[in-house]
This record gives structure tokens, C-alpha cells and sequence, in this order.
């Protein structure tokens, strides 16, 4: 159950600090000591979707997406204190809403969330394919 104080805000500019804290507290290696890559990171993303206790962000959802074929999940993470309460579903759930039934979303998962995903509805793939960062 999600509880009742968090606040769900959609493309409201974000901190990179406050992001690169909820990267860090929720386990999700981003590379958070590189603030302006965080910044660049958040400024190219057309569908950001964040929670909120209070004045404290304590979840992002970052996304590229078309809204018409395909949106690709860059990021979901929910800092460690608020994990397990509902908040990365209610996230997922929002994205899903705000891209429409008519878009696929995609997502490449890290390793410690691969057994997560589907338990909220999404299908595992195995024909996904990368060139890897070169830094």
C-alpha cells in the first residue's frame, strides 16, 4: 500500500543532487558523483515522473519515450527507507498512464531488480541487445 503522504509530480525540474541522492540511497549505480551528467541526464528525458515526502524526493522514474510506439525506462529508484511501500509500482503505474496503452515500455533492469519486474506486471525479454557506455 502507498501511503498517503506522498505527493506523484510529473516533469517538475529536479535537483541533480537530491536525484543523485535517491540513485545512491536506493542502490541504482547512475554515476552520482558526476553532477552534470545527473543534470544532462534529466534535461534529455521527455517523461520524468517523481515522488515526494514533503519537500524530500524519494523516488524518480526517468524515461524516454515517442507516446505513440515505444518508451524506454532509463531510471526507477526509490530511496532505501521508502522501498517495499509501494512507491517504484505507483511510479511504473504512472509512466504506463502517461504513455497510453498504445507504446510498449522497455527497460533494462540492474541485476538486483531483474526478479522485481515481473511481479508488477512487466515480461521478461531475452532478445535485447547493447553497445556499452565507452565512459
Amino acid at each position: 500500500m502507498v501511503p498517503t503522504a506522498i505527493a506523484y509530480r510529473r516533469d517538475v525540474p529536479l535537483d541533480p543532487f537530491a536525484v543523485a541522492r535517491v540513485f545512491d540511497s536506493s542502490g541504482l549505480r547512475r554515476p552520482t558523483g558526476d553532477l552534470p551528467r545527473i543534470a544532462l541526464m534529466l534535461a534529455n528525458a521527455n517523461l520524468v515522473l517523481s515522488a515526494w515526502h514533503g519537500d524530500e524526493l524519494i523516488g524518480i522514474a526517468r524515461s524516454v519515450t515517442d507516446f505513440a510506439w515505444c518508451c524506454s525506462l532509463a531510471d526507477l529508484a526509490v530511496a532505501r527507507p521508502w522501498q517495499g511501500l509501494g512507491v517504484g509500482t505507483e511510479l511504473l503505474r504512472r509512466t504506463r498512464e502517461a504513455i497510453g496503452p498504445g507504446c510498449s515500455l522497455v527497460l533494462v533492469s540492474a541485476p538486483e531488480a531483474v526478479d522485481w519486474y515481473p511481479k508488477v506486471g512487466l515480461e521478461r525479454l531475452d532478445r535485447g541487445f547493447i553497445v556499452p557506455r565507452q565512459g
